[in-house]
């Protein structure tokens, strides 16, 4: 009989290669995905953008914003460069007077005098997530039908808008979403990291939930309908749940509606300084996941697969197949990920002595995440309830 090691070792080897299979075949979706659609700093193709004639829908853009932060300046004037052909209005919103961002939002309205911009300083809190309760301050300043809710560190094509659109033109599609990849603000290894396990894992992810059914709103862009969204109660519905953007997508559910996504990818500042940093983040990201999906969130353990066959090796270090199932897989591994930062515009030199690190933060971040509830936001301090909901910590 083996002993129990040796079935350690072969368990920990059959998740390691269900996770290889699983992450080829989510990278090949988002090759597909990616040949159709334009990427930031991409003059590539788009597809089913608005005709530019006729009557288009007006569309506001809501930016809540707080503090300053690398590359702000670069992913707010992607939203000024909009090829959108009908009217546009972006609205900016923060909640304190001498926030750093307002100089930021100066400096990029001068270089585009054409655009229809308003600035919202209003420092009323309705609720303990912070974001959400900027948004309902901004709303009464929203002049069109359909509100796309972008986050701050969001770079987005010019067709972005346009896409968006489109998408919401499909039939009984109440709200729409977009993926987007890690863009490191610099070269640093951590930020590199942090960008690593967004292209790597997160996005090849989504892409299979979409392939089996799943619509799941991702938070960094939200669109929608005003009539929508005031059918399902508001933004106010929001305010005091952590996850929003899952709320969001429940609701819309709820009503009838499918959550589309639009035929574009964005990037995100990947901003993190240190290892402690990226920890935080990524705890934060991962208990808020957690109080969602919690069966989804612990079967995308197997996402991990060089934490896996690191394992098997670790269980059987005499067997040669044990280390040449992990060298295989670490060179896999290295292609994909080099295939993603093509693909998204968001290349990640010289992570390849660093991938297994990656799976095994990956996997203390999944340990950290289940025997917690408080996570630390916009310098608050909160605890997520059992009812999913958002507390202040005394």
């Amino acid at each position: 009989m083996p002993s129990l090691l040796a079935l350690a070792s072969a368990v920990s080897g059959a998740f390691s290669l269900a996770g290889h299979v699983q992450g080829a075949i989510g990278t090949f979706l988002l090759d597909r995905f990616c040949r159709h659609v334009q990427v930031p700093g991409d003059p590539g193709p788009s597809s089913d953008t608005p005709p530019r004639h006729g009557t288009l829908p007006g569309v506001t853009i809501m930016k809540p914003l707080h503090g300053d932060e690398p590359l702000l300046e670069e992913a707010l004037d992607s939203f000024f460069q909009q090829d959108y052909p009908g009217p546009c209005q972006i609205v900016f919103g923060v909640q304190d007077e001498g926030d750093p961002a307002l100089s930021v939002i100066r400096t990029v309205r001068q270089r585009h005098p054409d655009r229809d911009v308003a600035v919202i300083i209003n420092p009323t809190q309705h609720g303990p997530n912070r974001k959400v309760g900027n948004l309902i301050n901004m709303y009464p300043a929203c002049r069109h039908d359909i509100l796309i809710i972008s986050d701050s560190d969001i770079h987005v094509s010019t067709d972005y808008v346009s896409s968006i659109v489109s998408a919401l033109r499909q039939d009984d599609v109440q709200l729409v979403t977009t993926l987007y990849a890690g863009l490191p603000a610099s070269g640093s290894l951590i930020r590199r990291l942090g960008a690593c396990s967004i292209n790597t894992n997160f996005l090849p992810g989504v892409m299979m939930s979409r392939l089996m059914g799943r619509e799941d709103c991702l938070g960094a862009t939200m669109a929608l309908r005003r009539q929508h969204l005031e059918e399902i109660g508001g933004l106010d519905v929001l305010v005091r749940h952590v996850a929003d953007d899952a709320m969001l997508g429940q609701l819309i559910r709820q009503n009838g509606g499918k959550i589309a996504l639009a035929p574009t990818i964005c990037q995100t500042t990947v901003a993190e300084t240190g290892l402690k940093d990226l920890f935080s983040h990524e705890l934060r990201w991962g208990r808020t996941v957690r109080s969602v999906e919690p069966v989804g969130y612990g079967l995308s353990a197997l996402q991990l697969p060089l934490f896996w066959g690191s394992l098997c090796v670790l269980f059987a270090p005499s067997r040669l197949f044990s280390w040449a199932m992990l060298a295989t897989g670490l060179l896999c591994r290295s292609a994909m990920t080099r295939h993603a930062g093509r693909l998204t515009n968001c290349p990640m030199p010289g992570l390849f002595p660093f991938l297994i690190f990656r799976d095994w933060m990956s996997m203390s971040v999944m340990l950290g995440s289940a025997c917690g509830t408080r996570v630390t936001w916009r310098g608050q301090s909160l605890h997520i309830s059992r009812g999913k909901k958002l507390s202040k910590s005394l």
